[in-house]
């Protein structure tokens, strides 16, 4: 049985009149479009309502589904205690959402699909989950979610607020909570999936809720301010979902989001996985932004399946092809980094300055050979760090033998991330930044975080941010980054180095 319908809310608790004490009166139109919502909810009858919430357990790279049988919350923190409720989990429905990750979800399921049709008869590889207990871990065949690292049991204000206005017309309902991720839209997505699997496994009749407000920088005098990218997100977010045009939601880039202040999109992007393959007829209901906060609300009526609307599979083949392109177009440092790593993971091959000698490498600039330098190989995957190391300094006789060991050990041998697969290699994207020669600095005015990289050292403690990274703007944001990577505490007195690097991509 399909999903019986999906919902985007915002939950701004003021717009609760224990809490707004007659602001709430200001978003009306939010409120009567909540009560829609209620309505509609009451009507379909579900067994089983998901709330996905931006405000529940969210770890970096892990999706944490709430634990055990009920929980219990409140509007306490924001002086309303009397608002409270006692929510009984399905335990059965997140067992089987689990079970599904821990098979490594829909992605290893194709994978098992393609090993089981390869007339070449070649075996895949088997990997264990090291010992890791069920409903956790994130070994390479697992996908990264489950119950464990529980750190506040109380529903928060993401899952109440749905609650507060569905509860007055419907009650009799087990729920879901599940938290979002730092990791990657494309998996926010995968965990949708998942969880429409498992609703098709069990038959559950389930509604799925997506929790999240828009933008919190809409208004000057808002509690937030303004970024011109506030209002820009909330009429692309808006117009994305209210046509049901989920694709789109790949092309807001973490950089855009985070100037906006979002707090919803990942939310959203999970419904839209839970929605994959399905006829969906989009409304929206309602968008404000009194108080300087997005608020938008819009209802997805679902049908049966509909093979035009597996988006992450679309957007996936274009981003291929995109990539495809950008490597055949890559400059020799990038080609050179790609080929050691490829050589590496697919067949335990280390190459060798010595081992360039077919045609396509007889064009290889002269410096790559002449020059000495430290190197830093970084590699994203759908727009995320997936791993980045680097030598400060020539270890090598000269920079081509330097990039050629650096991009296996950050494909291989960053403890921040697991070693990259053979499956993984066409979705890299790699960049090789030669380092210039560190100089001492006084002050943190000869700084620039588009132009120089920073070394922080305090003892023997040193850490290193390469200069114009996504994400990072200023130059205290700079510093401070590479305090954490030496575990520098705060404070504490730092030595602080410059330096320039020349970026290939």
């Amino acid at each position: 049985m399909p999903i019986l319908g999906a919902f985007m809310v915002p939950h701004p608790p003021i717009m609760l009149p224990e809490v707004g004490n007659g602001e709430e009166k200001k978003i009306s139109a939010t409120t009567a479009a909540y009560e829609k919502v209620a309505d509609e909810i009451a009507a379909l009858k579900p067994e089983t309502i998901i709330i996905s919430s931006p405000h529940s357990v969210m770890y970096a790279d892990y999706f944490h589904i709430s634990p055990g049988e009920s929980a219990y919350g409140d509007m306490s923190r924001f002086q309303a205690g009397e608002v409270s409720f006692d929510a009984e989990y399905d335990s059965e429905l997140v067992d089987v959402i689990c079970r599904i990750a821990e098979d490594g979800g829909p992605d290893a399921q194709r994978q098992s699909a393609a090993n089981a049709d390869d007339e070449s008869g070649k075996a895949g590889s088997a990997s264990s989950n090291n010992g890791r207990e069920r409903h956790g871990g994130t070994a390479p065949s697992e996908f990264p979610a489950g119950t464990m690292g529980e750190r506040d049991p109380n529903l928060d204000h993401g899952t109440l607020i749905p609650l507060y206005y569905i509860c007055k017309k419907y009650q009799d309902f087990k729920i879901i909570r599940i938290g979002l991720s730092g990791l990657p839209l494309a998996l926010h997505y995968q965990m949708g999936q998942i969880i429409q699997q498992a609703i098709n496994e069990t038959g559950r009749k389930v509604v799925y809720v997506a929790s999240g407000d828009l933008s919190h920088k809409m208004k000057e005098d808002g509690p937030y301010g303004f970024t011109k990218e506030g209002p820009e997100y909330d009429d692309r977010i808006m117009e994305v979902c209210g046509s049901g045009d989920f694709k789109k939601l790949f092309e807001f880039d973490d950089d855009f989001c985070s100037k906006a202040a979002e707090c919803g999109h990942r939310s959203f992007v999970m419904m839209a996985g839970a929605l994959d393959g399905l006829s969906v007829k989009a409304e929206k209901l309602s968008h404000e932004a009194t108080f300087g906060v997005g608020y938008g609300i819009c209802r997805f009526e679902v049908g049966g399946p509909d093979e035009s609307r597996h988006f992450l599979d679309i957007w996936r083949k274009e981003k291929l092809e995109e990539l495809q392109k950008r490597q055949a177009s890559s400059d020799p440092y990038v080609k050179l980094a790609r080929y050691s790593l490829e050589s590496y993971v697919t067949g335990g091959r280390t190459i060798h300055k010595k081992d360039l000698t077919g045609d396509e490498w007889k064009d290889l600039p002269e410096e790559l050979f002449s020059t000495k330098a430290g190197a830093f190989v970084s590699i994203h995957k759908n727009g995320a760090l997936r791993g980045c190391i680097g030598t400060i300094s020539a270890t090598c006789d000269c920079v081509a033998e330097e990039i050629l060991q650096n991009a296996i050990s950050a494909g291989t041998a960053d403890p921040r991330f697991n070693m990259i697969t053979a499956d993984e290699l066409p979705w890299l994207e790699i960049n090789v930044d030669v380092m210039g020669v560190p100089e001492p600095i006084s002050s943190t005015d000869l700084l620039d975080v588009k132009k120089y990289g920073v070394i922080v050292t305090s003892g023997t403690k040193r850490g290193l941010l390469l200069p114009n990274l996504d994400g990072v703007d200023s130059v205290n944001q700079q510093i401070n980054i590479a305090c954490q990577k030496a575990g520098i505490p705060a404070g504490e007195e730092i030595y602080l180095e410059r330096f320039e690097v020349v970026r290939h991509i």
